[in-house]
């Protein structure tokens, strides 16, 4: 048997701190299966990054993390920046697990890890992903600006051990403290659909790569993570009463084509507003900013 020798990188906060309780038994289904595991614990925000692209550069062929959307998120970003080909694996063990959805990933870690270790001591081949970009960020699963940035805000401070359902109190704390509906300028520049502008006051404008968002919403259906496109989900001005009838259809993701929701697929497109908003890449709370360069990056991703 081949030994296989790989860095596997965990955040012993993600899922409410599953990833740390359960590291050591990843490690060790990698191990049974003659990988030379290398654990590598997280101990910062913007660590998962740096330990990534600093494994990538030293010419790693592979980086195990076992997280949330939170450490892809960072995971990604330190492989893009590093401009290496290494492969990524993916141990989802994080509160909504939107990326292993929208990847075909076994929710359930023992499997997707058992999994893996299969994969690599095989040598099968990476599926190649797409890769959003926004401005000087990358995001694996989606971005968003206006409500869900509000909400992705919230869900952080929520440390409930409920699972996905901490995303559905932020959705009610954050129609409680108000629905904003900042004045966006969205540009689209697109070989299959032209140019396009939408001008005015919106609810949320969300760039998808996988269909789901928070774990539980399924905000577009139609995304796929290996097509070369995102889909843009826009949800016109609307009133607390009118949220709380759409999230069930939500949750179904039977939305679109509400009157009030507008979708299509694009390639890139920009956004600016008249004011600084919220947004946020794969859950993870961005700056506020005035104007958002956002575009797909065919195959960007090589996925274990």
């Amino acid at each position: 048997m081949t030994t296989v020798s790989v860095p596997l990188i965990f955040n012993p906060t993600a899922g409410r701190g599953r990833a740390g309780r359960h590291a050591r038994a990843i490690g060790d289904i990698l191990a049974t299966a003659g990988i030379d595991v290398r654990p590598i614990e997280s101990r910062a925000l913007g660590d998962v990054e740096e330990q990534t692209a600093r494994l990538a550069g030293e010419g790693h062929r592979h980086i195990v993390v076992a997280g949330g959307d939170g450490s892809i998120h960072e995971a990604v970003n330190g492989i893009l920046r590093s401009g290496a080909e290494t492969e990524l694996g993916v141990v989802p063990i994080g509160t909504g697990n939107d990326f292993a959805k929208a990847s075909s990933i076994p929710l359930e870690w023992e499997h997707a890890a058992a999994l893996l270790a299969d994969r690599l001591q095989s040598g099968a081949p990476a599926r190649t992903i797409d890769v959003g970009r926004c401005n000087d960020r990358y995001f694996a699963n989606g971005a968003g600006i206006g409500f869900d940035a509000q909400v992705s805000t919230l869900a952080r401070d929520i440390r409930l051990p409920i699972g996905d359902l901490v995303y559905l109190i932020a959705v009610f704390q954050a129609l409680i403290a108000g629905v904003a509906t900042p004045r966006l300028t969205i540009s689209v520049d697109d070989e299959a659909s032209g140019n396009q502008s939408i001008d005015g006051p919106l609810t949320l404008a969300s760039f998808s790569n996988g269909p789901w968002v928070g774990g539980m919403f399924h905000i577009a259906p139609g995304a796929k993570n290996d097509d070369g496109r995102l889909d843009l989900v826009i949800a016109d001005p609307v009133t607390r009463r009118r949220i709380i009838g759409l999230l069930p259809r939500i949750l179904a993701g039977t939305h679109i084509g509400q009157p009030d929701v507008r979708t299509q697929t694009i390639r890139r497109a920009t956004v600016v507003a008249d004011a600084p908003v919220p947004s946020h890449l794969d859950g993870e709370i961005q700056p506020l900013a005035t104007a958002f360069d956002i575009e797909v990056l065919t195959g960007a991703l090589r996925l274990l």
